[in-house]
Protein backbone atom coordinates (compact mmCIF):
# COMPACT_ATOMS: atom_id res chain seq x y z
CA UNK A 1 0.00 0.00 0.00
CA UNK A 2 2.82 2.36 0.87
CA UNK A 3 4.47 1.65 -2.46
CA UNK A 4 1.19 2.44 -4.26
CA UNK A 5 0.86 5.78 -2.47
CA UNK A 6 4.47 6.68 -3.27
CA UNK A 7 4.00 5.72 -6.89
CA UNK A 8 0.78 7.72 -7.04
CA UNK A 9 2.46 10.79 -5.54
CA UNK A 10 5.38 10.35 -7.91
CA UNK A 11 2.99 10.34 -10.86
CA UNK A 12 1.30 13.49 -9.63
CA UNK A 13 4.66 15.18 -9.14
CA UNK A 14 5.80 14.16 -12.63
CA UNK A 15 2.59 15.44 -14.18
CA UNK A 16 2.73 18.75 -12.27
CA UNK A 17 6.40 19.25 -13.21
CA UNK A 18 5.76 18.48 -16.87
CA UNK A 19 2.78 20.83 -16.95
CA UNK A 20 4.75 23.61 -15.23
CA UNK A 21 7.61 23.21 -17.69
CA UNK A 22 5.15 23.26 -20.59
CA UNK A 23 3.64 26.51 -19.34
CA UNK A 24 7.11 27.95 -18.87
CA UNK A 25 8.16 26.99 -22.40
CA UNK A 26 4.95 28.46 -23.86
CA UNK A 27 5.39 31.77 -22.05
CA UNK A 28 9.03 31.97 -23.14
CA UNK A 29 7.97 31.21 -26.71
CA UNK A 30 5.39 34.00 -26.63
CA UNK A 31 7.92 36.44 -25.21
CA UNK A 32 10.58 35.44 -27.74
CA UNK A 33 8.06 35.81 -30.56
CA UNK A 34 7.22 39.30 -29.28
CA UNK A 35 10.90 40.31 -29.04
CA UNK A 36 11.67 39.19 -32.59
CA UNK A 37 8.68 41.10 -33.93
CA UNK A 38 9.58 44.18 -31.89
CA UNK A 39 13.19 44.07 -33.14
CA UNK A 40 11.90 44.02 -36.71
CA UNK A 41 9.56 46.93 -36.17
CA UNK A 42 12.23 48.96 -34.39
CA UNK A 43 14.75 48.40 -37.18
CA UNK A 44 12.20 49.38 -39.84
CA UNK A 45 11.23 52.47 -37.83
CA UNK A 46 14.83 53.66 -37.43
CA UNK A 47 15.73 53.12 -41.09
CA UNK A 48 12.64 54.66 -42.66
CA UNK A 49 13.52 56.92 -45.61
CA UNK A 50 10.83 59.44 -46.64
CA UNK A 51 9.88 59.57 -50.30
CA UNK A 52 9.69 62.77 -52.34
CA UNK A 53 6.16 64.18 -52.85
CA UNK A 54 4.37 63.47 -56.12
CA UNK A 55 1.99 65.55 -58.23
CA UNK A 56 -1.63 65.38 -57.01
CA UNK A 57 -2.81 66.83 -60.33
CA UNK A 58 -1.99 63.49 -61.97
CA UNK A 59 -4.92 61.92 -60.10
CA UNK A 60 -8.56 62.60 -59.28
CA UNK A 61 -9.29 62.58 -55.55
CA UNK A 62 -12.43 61.64 -53.63
CA UNK A 63 -12.52 61.65 -49.83
CA UNK A 64 -15.20 59.50 -48.19
CA UNK A 65 -16.40 60.40 -44.69
CA UNK A 66 -18.76 57.84 -43.09
CA UNK A 67 -21.03 59.57 -40.55
CA UNK A 68 -23.57 58.57 -37.99
CA UNK A 69 -24.71 61.19 -35.48
CA UNK A 70 -21.68 63.42 -36.03
CA UNK A 71 -23.10 66.94 -35.66
CA UNK A 72 -20.47 67.64 -33.02
CA UNK A 73 -17.59 67.34 -35.47
CA UNK A 74 -18.71 67.17 -39.11
CA UNK A 75 -18.72 70.91 -39.88
CA UNK A 76 -15.14 71.32 -38.61
CA UNK A 77 -14.10 68.17 -40.48
CA UNK A 78 -15.48 69.42 -43.81
CA UNK A 79 -13.77 72.77 -43.38
CA UNK A 80 -10.47 71.09 -42.55
CA UNK A 81 -10.63 68.60 -45.44
CA UNK A 82 -11.46 71.27 -48.01
CA UNK A 83 -8.56 73.38 -46.74
CA UNK A 84 -6.04 70.50 -46.64
CA UNK A 85 -7.14 68.95 -49.97
CA UNK A 86 -8.87 71.65 -52.08
CA UNK A 87 -8.59 69.51 -55.23
CA UNK A 88 -10.59 66.64 -53.71
CA UNK A 89 -14.30 65.95 -53.72
CA UNK A 90 -15.67 65.13 -50.26
CA UNK A 91 -18.46 62.54 -50.03
CA UNK A 92 -20.19 62.37 -46.66
CA UNK A 93 -22.14 59.15 -46.08
CA UNK A 94 -24.93 59.89 -43.61
CA UNK A 95 -25.82 56.51 -42.13
CA UNK A 96 -29.33 57.53 -41.10
CA UNK A 97 -28.24 59.93 -38.35
CA UNK A 98 -30.76 60.96 -35.73
CA UNK A 99 -29.14 64.37 -35.16
CA UNK A 100 -28.37 67.34 -37.46
CA UNK A 101 -25.53 65.69 -39.41
CA UNK A 102 -27.50 65.66 -42.68
CA UNK A 103 -28.54 69.32 -42.38
CA UNK A 104 -24.97 70.45 -41.69
CA UNK A 105 -23.63 68.56 -44.71
CA UNK A 106 -26.35 69.93 -47.00
CA UNK A 107 -25.61 73.45 -45.77
CA UNK A 108 -21.94 72.98 -46.64
CA UNK A 109 -22.84 71.50 -50.05
CA UNK A 110 -24.92 74.56 -50.92
CA UNK A 111 -21.78 76.70 -50.83
CA UNK A 112 -19.28 74.15 -52.15
CA UNK A 113 -19.86 72.00 -55.22
CA UNK A 114 -17.14 69.59 -54.13
CA UNK A 115 -19.08 68.55 -51.03
CA UNK A 116 -21.60 65.75 -51.63
CA UNK A 117 -24.09 63.88 -49.44
CA UNK A 118 -24.74 60.15 -49.74
CA UNK A 119 -27.92 59.49 -47.80
CA UNK A 120 -28.67 56.05 -46.34
CA UNK A 121 -31.83 54.91 -44.59
CA UNK A 122 -32.75 51.96 -42.44
CA UNK A 123 -33.02 48.99 -42.74
CA UNK A 124 -29.99 49.21 -45.05
CA UNK A 125 -28.25 51.79 -42.85
CA UNK A 126 -26.52 51.37 -39.48
CA UNK A 127 -25.23 47.88 -40.22
CA UNK A 128 -21.53 48.70 -40.30
CA UNK A 129 -18.91 50.97 -41.76
CA UNK A 130 -18.21 48.62 -44.67
CA UNK A 131 -21.75 49.01 -45.97
CA UNK A 132 -21.50 52.81 -45.73
CA UNK A 133 -18.23 52.81 -47.67
CA UNK A 134 -19.75 50.58 -50.34
CA UNK A 135 -22.61 53.06 -50.76
CA UNK A 136 -20.07 55.81 -51.41
CA UNK A 137 -18.19 53.60 -53.86
CA UNK A 138 -21.36 52.94 -55.86
CA UNK A 139 -22.34 56.61 -55.82
CA UNK A 140 -18.91 57.82 -56.95
CA UNK A 141 -18.74 55.15 -59.66
CA UNK A 142 -22.10 56.27 -61.03
CA UNK A 143 -21.11 59.95 -60.82
CA UNK A 144 -17.87 59.60 -62.77
CA UNK A 145 -17.99 59.93 -66.59
CA UNK A 146 -17.98 56.62 -68.47
CA UNK A 147 -14.60 57.32 -70.08
CA UNK A 148 -12.84 58.01 -66.75
CA UNK A 149 -9.42 56.41 -66.31
CA UNK A 150 -10.26 54.63 -63.07
CA UNK A 151 -6.61 53.81 -62.41
CA UNK A 152 -6.10 57.55 -61.85
CA UNK A 153 -8.98 57.90 -59.39
CA UNK A 154 -8.12 57.64 -55.67
CA UNK A 155 -10.65 57.18 -52.86
CA UNK A 156 -9.54 58.26 -49.39
CA UNK A 157 -11.35 57.21 -46.22
CA UNK A 158 -11.38 59.73 -43.37
CA UNK A 159 -13.18 59.44 -40.05
CA UNK A 160 -15.84 62.01 -39.20
CA UNK A 161 -13.39 63.63 -36.77
CA UNK A 162 -10.37 63.23 -39.06
CA UNK A 163 -8.18 66.08 -40.26
CA UNK A 164 -5.54 65.62 -42.94
CA UNK A 165 -2.12 67.25 -42.89
CA UNK A 166 -1.61 69.86 -45.65
CA UNK A 167 0.21 68.22 -48.53
CA UNK A 168 -1.17 64.76 -47.75
CA UNK A 169 -2.27 64.09 -51.33
CA UNK A 170 1.20 64.87 -52.67
CA UNK A 171 2.68 62.39 -50.22
CA UNK A 172 0.11 59.71 -51.10
CA UNK A 173 0.98 59.93 -54.82
CA UNK A 174 4.75 59.82 -54.24
CA UNK A 175 6.88 57.64 -56.50
CA UNK A 176 6.92 54.64 -54.11
CA UNK A 177 3.26 55.09 -53.16
CA UNK A 178 0.49 55.71 -55.72
CA UNK A 179 3.21 56.70 -58.19
CA UNK A 180 3.66 52.96 -58.75
CA UNK A 181 0.84 51.56 -60.89
CA UNK A 182 0.85 48.27 -58.97
CA UNK A 183 0.04 50.06 -55.70
CA UNK A 184 -3.57 49.41 -54.80
CA UNK A 185 -3.71 51.27 -51.48
CA UNK A 186 -1.70 53.58 -49.24
CA UNK A 187 -2.15 53.94 -45.49
CA UNK A 188 -0.92 57.16 -43.88
CA UNK A 189 0.04 57.73 -40.25
CA UNK A 190 -2.41 58.55 -37.45
CA UNK A 191 -1.99 60.86 -34.49
CA UNK A 192 -4.16 61.93 -31.56
CA UNK A 193 -5.16 65.56 -31.93
CA UNK A 194 -5.91 66.03 -28.22
CA UNK A 195 -2.69 64.47 -26.88
CA UNK A 196 -1.58 67.80 -25.36
CA UNK A 197 -4.96 68.83 -24.00
CA UNK A 198 -4.41 69.72 -20.34
CA UNK A 199 -8.08 69.46 -19.35
CA UNK A 200 -9.75 66.69 -21.38
CA UNK A 201 -12.46 66.54 -18.71
CA UNK A 202 -12.95 70.17 -17.64
CA UNK A 203 -15.91 69.32 -15.41
CA UNK A 204 -13.95 66.66 -13.49
CA UNK A 205 -11.20 66.76 -10.88
CA UNK A 206 -7.43 66.62 -11.09
CA UNK A 207 -7.14 62.82 -10.81
CA UNK A 208 -9.72 62.14 -13.54
CA UNK A 209 -8.00 64.59 -15.88
CA UNK A 210 -4.59 63.04 -15.19
CA UNK A 211 -5.96 59.59 -16.04
CA UNK A 212 -7.62 60.89 -19.24
CA UNK A 213 -4.42 62.69 -20.31
CA UNK A 214 -2.40 59.51 -19.76
CA UNK A 215 -4.88 57.43 -21.77
CA UNK A 216 -4.73 59.81 -24.73
CA UNK A 217 -0.93 60.04 -24.55
CA UNK A 218 -0.65 56.25 -24.64
CA UNK A 219 -2.86 56.12 -27.74
CA UNK A 220 -0.67 58.75 -29.42
CA UNK A 221 2.52 56.82 -28.62
CA UNK A 222 0.86 53.62 -29.79
CA UNK A 223 -0.06 55.03 -33.20
CA UNK A 224 2.93 57.27 -33.88
CA UNK A 225 5.61 54.87 -32.62
CA UNK A 226 4.48 51.26 -32.09
CA UNK A 227 2.00 51.08 -34.96
CA UNK A 228 4.20 53.15 -37.28
CA UNK A 229 7.06 50.71 -36.71
CA UNK A 230 4.73 47.77 -37.26
CA UNK A 231 3.47 49.20 -40.56
CA UNK A 232 6.99 49.98 -41.74
CA UNK A 233 7.95 46.38 -41.01
CA UNK A 234 4.87 45.26 -42.94
CA UNK A 235 5.99 47.45 -45.83
CA UNK A 236 9.11 45.30 -46.03
CA UNK A 237 7.25 42.00 -45.66
CA UNK A 238 4.51 42.99 -48.11
CA UNK A 239 1.70 42.78 -45.56
CA UNK A 240 0.72 46.39 -44.82
CA UNK A 241 -2.65 46.66 -43.09
CA UNK A 242 -5.25 49.30 -43.90
CA UNK A 243 -6.87 51.29 -41.10
CA UNK A 244 -10.29 52.84 -40.84
CA UNK A 245 -8.84 56.36 -40.94
CA UNK A 246 -6.36 57.61 -43.53
CA UNK A 247 -6.48 54.85 -46.14
CA UNK A 248 -6.29 55.76 -49.83
CA UNK A 249 -7.36 53.16 -52.40
CA UNK A 250 -7.08 53.15 -56.18
CA UNK A 251 -10.56 52.91 -57.72
CA UNK A 252 -9.57 50.21 -60.19
CA UNK A 253 -8.37 48.08 -57.25
CA UNK A 254 -11.78 48.43 -55.61
CA UNK A 255 -13.34 47.43 -58.92
CA UNK A 256 -11.35 44.19 -58.78
CA UNK A 257 -12.81 43.40 -55.35
CA UNK A 258 -16.29 44.34 -56.51
CA UNK A 259 -16.30 41.95 -59.48
CA UNK A 260 -17.20 38.77 -57.53
CA UNK A 261 -20.08 40.56 -55.80
CA UNK A 262 -21.91 41.42 -59.02
CA UNK A 263 -23.81 44.66 -59.50
CA UNK A 264 -24.34 45.37 -55.80
CA UNK A 265 -20.79 46.61 -55.35
CA UNK A 266 -19.10 45.33 -52.20
CA UNK A 267 -15.37 46.00 -52.26
CA UNK A 268 -15.47 46.52 -48.48
CA UNK A 269 -16.70 43.53 -46.44
CA UNK A 270 -20.13 44.29 -45.02
CA UNK A 271 -20.94 43.53 -41.39
CA UNK A 272 -17.24 42.92 -40.71
CA UNK A 273 -15.80 44.38 -37.51
CA UNK A 274 -12.48 45.17 -39.23
CA UNK A 275 -13.68 46.00 -42.72
CA UNK A 276 -10.58 48.15 -43.25
CA UNK A 277 -8.02 45.44 -42.48
CA UNK A 278 -10.05 42.79 -44.31
CA UNK A 279 -10.28 44.93 -47.44
CA UNK A 280 -6.50 45.24 -47.34
CA UNK A 281 -6.18 41.46 -47.14
CA UNK A 282 -8.47 41.09 -50.14
CA UNK A 283 -6.47 43.63 -52.12
CA UNK A 284 -3.21 41.83 -51.37
CA UNK A 285 -4.72 38.44 -52.19
CA UNK A 286 -5.76 39.91 -55.53
CA UNK A 287 -2.16 40.88 -56.27
CA UNK A 288 -2.21 44.58 -55.38
CA UNK A 289 0.70 46.16 -53.56
CA UNK A 290 -0.07 48.03 -50.30
CA UNK A 291 2.26 50.50 -48.64
CA UNK A 292 2.46 52.79 -45.63
CA UNK A 293 3.88 56.31 -45.36
CA UNK A 294 4.73 58.24 -42.22
CA UNK A 295 5.36 61.56 -43.99
CA UNK A 296 1.66 62.44 -43.86
CA UNK A 297 -0.76 61.92 -40.99
CA UNK A 298 -4.44 62.18 -40.24
CA UNK A 299 -5.38 63.41 -36.79
CA UNK A 300 -8.27 62.08 -34.76
CA UNK A 301 -9.58 62.21 -31.23
CA UNK A 302 -7.88 60.07 -28.63
CA UNK A 303 -10.53 58.50 -26.41
CA UNK A 304 -10.69 59.90 -22.88
CA UNK A 305 -13.14 57.34 -21.51
CA UNK A 306 -11.74 53.98 -20.43
CA UNK A 307 -15.12 52.34 -20.98
CA UNK A 308 -15.35 53.57 -24.56
CA UNK A 309 -11.71 52.72 -25.14
CA UNK A 310 -12.22 49.11 -24.02
CA UNK A 311 -15.39 48.82 -26.13
CA UNK A 312 -13.50 50.04 -29.21
CA UNK A 313 -10.53 47.74 -28.64
CA UNK A 314 -12.80 44.76 -27.95
CA UNK A 315 -14.36 45.30 -31.37
CA UNK A 316 -10.90 45.46 -32.92
CA UNK A 317 -9.78 42.26 -31.16
CA UNK A 318 -12.95 40.42 -32.18
CA UNK A 319 -12.52 41.59 -35.76
CA UNK A 320 -8.95 40.33 -35.62
CA UNK A 321 -10.18 36.91 -34.54
CA UNK A 322 -12.67 36.89 -37.41
CA UNK A 323 -9.73 37.32 -39.79
CA UNK A 324 -8.49 33.84 -38.88
CA UNK A 325 -10.70 32.57 -41.70
CA UNK A 326 -8.18 34.13 -44.13
CA UNK A 327 -5.35 31.90 -42.86
CA UNK A 328 -5.50 29.26 -45.58
CA UNK A 329 -5.79 31.82 -48.36
CA UNK A 330 -2.82 33.81 -47.08
CA UNK A 331 -0.64 30.72 -46.62
CA UNK A 332 -1.37 29.47 -50.15
CA UNK A 333 -1.34 32.86 -51.91
CA UNK A 334 1.47 33.49 -54.41
CA UNK A 335 1.27 37.20 -53.57
CA UNK A 336 2.66 36.76 -50.03
CA UNK A 337 6.32 36.05 -49.33
CA UNK A 338 7.20 33.81 -46.39
CA UNK A 339 7.93 36.89 -44.27
CA UNK A 340 4.54 38.35 -45.14
CA UNK A 341 2.78 35.13 -44.21
CA UNK A 342 4.64 35.05 -40.88
CA UNK A 343 3.70 38.64 -40.13
CA UNK A 344 0.03 38.11 -40.99
CA UNK A 345 -0.13 35.01 -38.80
CA UNK A 346 1.46 36.95 -35.95
CA UNK A 347 -1.29 39.55 -36.29
CA UNK A 348 -4.08 36.99 -36.63
CA UNK A 349 -2.98 35.04 -33.56
CA UNK A 350 -2.23 37.96 -31.25
CA UNK A 351 -5.66 37.97 -29.49
CA UNK A 352 -5.61 34.17 -29.30
CA UNK A 353 -2.18 34.22 -27.64
CA UNK A 354 -3.49 36.76 -25.11
CA UNK A 355 -6.52 34.61 -24.27
CA UNK A 356 -4.32 31.54 -23.75
CA UNK A 357 -1.99 33.48 -21.45
CA UNK A 358 -4.97 34.67 -19.41
CA UNK A 359 -6.17 31.07 -19.06
CA UNK A 360 -2.73 29.62 -18.34
CA UNK A 361 -1.64 32.17 -15.72
CA UNK A 362 -4.14 31.11 -13.01
CA UNK A 363 -3.44 27.48 -13.92
CA UNK A 364 0.24 28.06 -13.27
CA UNK A 365 -0.54 29.75 -9.95
CA UNK A 366 -2.84 26.89 -8.99
CA UNK A 367 -0.21 24.26 -9.77
CA UNK A 368 2.32 26.15 -7.65
CA UNK A 369 -0.13 26.46 -4.74
CA UNK A 370 -1.02 22.75 -4.80
CA UNK A 371 2.65 21.84 -5.20
CA UNK A 372 3.61 23.85 -2.12
CA UNK A 373 1.09 21.83 -0.12
CA UNK A 374 1.81 18.34 -1.49
CA UNK A 375 5.46 18.66 -2.52
CA UNK A 376 6.88 21.70 -0.74
CA UNK A 377 10.56 20.84 -1.27
CA UNK A 378 10.29 19.99 -4.96
CA UNK A 379 8.06 22.98 -5.67
CA UNK A 380 10.40 25.34 -3.85
CA UNK A 381 13.31 23.93 -5.83
CA UNK A 382 11.42 24.43 -9.12
CA UNK A 383 10.57 28.02 -8.23
CA UNK A 384 14.15 28.69 -7.18
CA UNK A 385 15.39 27.46 -10.55
CA UNK A 386 12.87 29.06 -12.87
CA UNK A 387 11.25 31.83 -10.83
CA UNK A 388 14.05 34.37 -11.48
CA UNK A 389 13.82 33.58 -15.20
CA UNK A 390 10.11 34.40 -15.32
CA UNK A 391 10.62 37.52 -13.20
CA UNK A 392 13.36 38.62 -15.58
CA UNK A 393 11.08 38.07 -18.57
CA UNK A 394 8.37 40.12 -16.87
CA UNK A 395 10.79 43.02 -16.36
CA UNK A 396 12.32 42.74 -19.84
CA UNK A 397 8.85 43.01 -21.35
CA UNK A 398 8.83 46.65 -20.28
CA UNK A 399 11.96 47.57 -22.23
CA UNK A 400 10.44 47.60 -25.74
CA UNK A 401 7.64 49.86 -24.53
CA UNK A 402 10.13 52.19 -22.87
CA UNK A 403 12.08 52.21 -26.13
CA UNK A 404 9.01 53.26 -28.13
CA UNK A 405 8.17 56.00 -25.66
CA UNK A 406 11.72 57.39 -25.78
CA UNK A 407 11.65 57.34 -29.59
CA UNK A 408 8.30 59.13 -29.51
CA UNK A 409 9.68 61.76 -27.12
CA UNK A 410 12.68 62.36 -29.37
CA UNK A 411 10.62 62.75 -32.56
CA UNK A 412 7.37 64.32 -31.34
CA UNK A 413 8.31 66.08 -28.09
CA UNK A 414 12.03 66.87 -28.01
CA UNK A 415 11.13 69.65 -25.56
CA UNK A 416 10.27 67.05 -22.92
CA UNK A 417 12.90 65.49 -20.64
CA UNK A 418 14.26 61.96 -20.88
CA UNK A 419 12.68 61.30 -17.48
CA UNK A 420 9.27 62.17 -18.93
CA UNK A 421 9.93 59.74 -21.76
CA UNK A 422 10.82 57.06 -19.22
CA UNK A 423 7.58 57.65 -17.31
CA UNK A 424 5.65 57.43 -20.58
CA UNK A 425 7.43 54.16 -21.32
CA UNK A 426 6.48 52.60 -18.00
CA UNK A 427 2.89 53.73 -18.49
CA UNK A 428 3.00 52.29 -22.00
CA UNK A 429 4.07 48.96 -20.56
CA UNK A 430 1.07 48.94 -18.22
CA UNK A 431 -1.17 50.20 -21.03
CA UNK A 432 -0.38 47.17 -23.21
CA UNK A 433 -2.01 44.87 -20.67
CA UNK A 434 -5.39 46.09 -21.90
CA UNK A 435 -4.81 43.63 -24.75
CA UNK A 436 -5.49 40.75 -22.39
CA UNK A 437 -8.75 42.30 -21.18
CA UNK A 438 -10.12 43.03 -24.64
CA UNK A 439 -8.99 39.66 -26.03
CA UNK A 440 -10.98 37.80 -23.37
CA UNK A 441 -14.00 40.03 -23.94
CA UNK A 442 -13.73 39.52 -27.69
CA UNK A 443 -13.44 35.74 -27.35
CA UNK A 444 -16.49 35.72 -25.08
CA UNK A 445 -18.52 37.75 -27.57
CA UNK A 446 -17.41 35.46 -30.38
CA UNK A 447 -18.39 32.36 -28.41
CA UNK A 448 -21.83 33.86 -27.70
CA UNK A 449 -22.34 34.76 -31.35
CA UNK A 450 -22.42 38.50 -30.61
CA UNK A 451 -20.98 40.08 -33.75
CA UNK A 452 -22.87 43.38 -33.75
CA UNK A 453 -21.16 46.62 -34.76
CA UNK A 454 -21.26 49.57 -32.35
CA UNK A 455 -20.05 53.06 -33.14
CA UNK A 456 -17.58 54.66 -30.75
CA UNK A 457 -18.96 57.83 -29.21
CA UNK A 458 -16.90 61.00 -29.85
CA UNK A 459 -15.42 63.27 -27.21
CA UNK A 460 -16.75 66.79 -27.01
CA UNK A 461 -14.52 68.87 -29.28
CA UNK A 462 -12.60 71.88 -27.89
CA UNK A 463 -14.20 75.11 -28.97
CA UNK A 464 -17.75 73.81 -29.39
CA UNK A 465 -18.74 73.43 -25.77
CA UNK A 466 -22.43 72.75 -25.36
CA UNK A 467 -22.75 70.93 -28.67
CA UNK A 468 -23.86 67.32 -28.13
CA UNK A 469 -21.41 64.56 -28.94
CA UNK A 470 -22.15 61.74 -31.32
CA UNK A 471 -24.42 59.03 -30.02
CA UNK A 472 -23.25 55.57 -29.03
CA UNK A 473 -25.41 52.56 -29.74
Amino acid sequence: MREYVLAHQSGILWFATALSLGLLVYMLFVFGRFLIYWAGTRHAFRHNRPDRPGDPAAFTWHLVVPCRDEEAVIAQTLTGLRRAAPEAHVWVVDDDSSDRTRELVLAAAEHDERVHLVQRRRPDARIGKGAALNAAYRRISAWLPADTDRSRVILGVVDADGRLDPGTLARVCAEQAMGRPDTGAVQIGVRMRNADDRLPLPERGRLANAAARALVRMQDIEFRANNAGMQLLRRRTGSVGLGGNGQFVRLVALDALDAPAGAQGRPWPERALLEDYESGLELRLNGWRLTHITEAEVSQEGLISLRRFLAQRTRWAQGNMQCLRYTRRVLTSPHYRWSGRAEVLYTFLQPVVCVLLVLLTPLSIGITAVGLILFPEQTADFQFRFGPLMAGVFVLAALPMVGWALAYRKIVHPDRSWFTGLIWGLLMWLYTYHLFVVAVRAATRLALGRNGWAKTRRNAEVGIAGVPTALEV
